[in-house]
């Protein structure tokens, strides 16, 4: 049997090679994209620029998928950054719009590219890397909870859109990951005074969290389990923090989870 085509945004780095290591030990052939074009070099999977805030960047690295192999079987939307602890009136409208055309519309443009081939097809999977901040909320990471909240949103209606089409999305919720992604942050861009003691305060609890953090390797197992389900779930968590999270926003009194939210940052009540 020819192997499966499989495209992984995001993948010279963290989660997103993780994810692409792993389906390519299971016998896909796995594109990686980076914006900045890495080398495919060591890596068991071809690598293609991509920069998914870009309309034209996303068109070419489709249609050279396409001249390529003429069919893709599953989207990895894995790309994205955050901001570093602050308050939300931190951060200026145009960085909020910035996080925002990475981390969410990057993966609205990504899904418009492909579903047209898929539809075509039949058949195909569409993973978006989400996080359990798409369930709960992250005080002085307001930003990034947003776009992992619209990522939920977006998931679970699309797949009631696309499943009578032979097309399922999946969204996958990970905890704190060992990954680049800290040190990659960008920083408030619109700092007050007001706010400099507790900001570092919850960037220290952070970086504790960091450290004792889930390897990218529990994500990529996650996708691989969704990839591979004869009937998947529109939502998998990563790790046992994630599920712990995840019944606890589900079946905790609200008051329940605000505190533990709260003592966990070590936040005043």
């Amino acid at each position: 049997m020819k192997k499966k085509i499989a495209l992984v945004t995001g993948a010279s780095s963290g989660i997103g090679d993780a994810t692409a290591r792993r389906l390519a030990a299971a016998e896909y052939k796995v594109y990686g994209t980076s914006r900045r074009g890495a080398r495919s070099g060591q890596r068991p999977f071809e690598m293609l620029a991509l920069d998914v805030t870009s309309d034209e960047s996303v068109e070419a690295a489709i249609e050279e998928l396409m001249r390529l192999e003429g069919r893709i079987d599953l989207l990895v939307n894995n790309a994205g950054f955050g901001v570093a602890p602050g308050g939300a009136e931190e951060s200026s409208l145009e960085q909020a719009r910035s996080i925002f055309e990475t981390n969410f519309f990057g993966v609205v443009r990504m899904t418009r590219a492909v579903v047209p081939y898929m539809r075509r097809q039949g058949s195909g999977r569409i993973i978006n890397i989400g996080s359990v901040l798409g369930l709960i909320p992250m005080p002085y990471g307001a930003l990034y909870a947003a776009t992992k909240h619209a990522i939920e949103g977006y998931s679970e209606s699309l797949d009631h859109e696309l499943r009578t089409r032979g097309i399922r999305v999946t969204v996958i919720e990970p905890a704190f990951t060992k990954t680049p992604f800290d040190a990659n942050m960008v920083e408030p861009d619109s700092r007050l005074d007001e706010y400099d003691e507790i900001r570092a305060a919850v960037g220290k609890t952070v970086k504790e969290a960091m450290a004792a953090a889930d390897d990218p390797d529990v994500v990529a197992d996650a996708v691989l389990k969704a990839a591979l389900a004869t009937h998947p779930k529109v939502r998998y968590t990563a790790g046992a923090r994630a599920n712990r999270l995840r019944w606890l926003r589900r079946l905790a009194p609200t008051s329940v989870m605000d505190a533990g939210i709260r003592k966990s940052l070590r936040l005043e009540h």
